[in-house]
């Protein structure tokens, strides 16, 4: 018995199709590692408690999760005190939504180095940031942002980028005062684009030269590949600023801790084809929908688990966790405008859930009086009726 919500979930299709793509396949350990978490993710597997009224008696069973950060289930808890604890330390102003992105020329390199080649695209993308902010011609300031790594596009296809929160102005230079960027964008990004595509060159250049970096069987030599990266479009996107920190925190808190997949865009699972919903970004978001052979569903998913121990949310410029106590400090003293407090650090998942849904996720889901008391399996009697 398990604690379901989605009438196809992930986990099903794992449980239905996994093993035997698992037999046809080579997997590195972290992809094994979270296929069987999210598998077994809220069922018996994983041990529980019962849950029972102190009023009716009405009890039901409760299963522990896995808290794999790659599973679709696992995730709202985390990313709701994510959210509030980096709103109260962006600082109260307009901020942009930047992405980089790199060609698809890259993929094969990108995916063979995992962990080296995306440290290198957060490097990037960073200083590209960070030294088009300083320059004078264009803000002059000591810029901040918040990355994020995503490695998949809304088809699962194999597409690493970046996602950045990036507040609109800066701290001058002898941090006497805040430099707003300008209303309707933060820097050109044809500019910003080429600075970017200098930096992860040279740095994907010299970690190749060090042996840090593997070419793929059909590269020859990286001079050949940086040619073609080269006559390759280099995408830098910007969004408009949005009011303040909440819009902007809470839009990309749904990136931080997303997965590939999420269980409610599984539409359905038979005959060995899983289809499944996506916004189609070349027709202006048009919702559509894709149907995929279950081995290659799985495939496509379990190519976007991150490397062990690899963090996918990085923090550049006066946001870095070494400038929170000093230039951030700064920041907040010169822009005198209301900051956001946090209301969620340091409290546990079910003082969350009160907070957040304004209900008692402990409540008698059937008399509604008595509250649902923690007991070992076994110990009392299931009642469902």
């Amino acid at each position: 018995m398990e604690n379901k919500r989605q009438t196809i979930e992930l986990a099903d299709i794992f449980r239905t199709s996994g093993e035997g793509f698992l037999h046809t396949h080579n997997l590195c350990t972290e992809q094994i590692k979270a296929f069987y978490a999210i598998e077994n993710c809220r069922t018996s597997a994983l041990g529980g408690h019962t849950d029972q009224c102190n009023h009716c008696g009405y009890a039901r069973p409760s299963y522990n999760s896995c808290r794999n950060r790659h599973c679709p289930k696992c995730q709202s808890t985390k990313k709701l005190q994510w959210v509030d604890k980096l709103s109260a330390n962006l600082p109260p102003v307009k901020h942009f939504h930047v992405v980089f992105t790199v060609p698809d020329c890259l993929n094969a390199i990108f995916y063979l180095n995992q962990g080296k080649a995306y440290d290198l695209l957060f490097k990037a993308s960073g200083q590209a940031l960070m030294r088009c902010a300083a320059n004078p011609k264009l803000m002059g300031a000591q810029a901040g942002a918040v990355g994020v790594l995503h490695t998949w596009g809304q088809t699962l296809v194999y597409h690493p980028h970046i996602h950045m929160i990036v507040p609109a102005g800066g701290l001058s230079q002898d941090q006497m005062e805040w430099i707003p960027a300008s209303k309707k964008f933060f820097l050109p990004v044809k500019l910003l684009s080429g600075v970017f595509r200098g930096i992860l060159c040279r740095l994907l250049d010299v970690a190749v030269g060090k042996g840090e970096i593997i070419l793929p069987d059909n590269t020859t030599d990286y001079a050949s590949l940086k040619s073609l990266c080269y006559r390759k479009n280099w995408v830098v996107y910007c969004q408009k600023p949005f009011a303040g920190p909440e819009g902007i925190v809470h839009y990309l808190g749904n990136y931080t801790h997303r997965v590939a997949i999420s269980n409610h865009r599984i539409e359905a699972f038979d005959n060995g084809k899983v289809t499944f919903s996506y916004k189609d970004y070349r027709s202006d978001s048009v919702q559509k929908s894709m149907t995929l052979d279950v081995s290659e569903f799985i495939r496509r998913f379990l190519q976007h688990i991150l490397p062990s121990g690899f963090y996918k949310i990085r923090y550049f410029g006066i946001l870095a966790l070494c400038n929170m106590q000093s230039k951030m400090q700064i920041c907040f003293n010169l822009i005198e405008n209301n900051c956001y407090f946090s209301v969620l650090e340091g409290l546990n998942a079910y003082e969350i859930l009160c907070i957040v849904s304004g209900k008692d996720p402990m409540c008698c889901p059937k008399c509604k009086k008595g509250k649902m008391i923690q007991c070992p399996i076994g110990a009392c009697s299931i009642s469902t009726g």
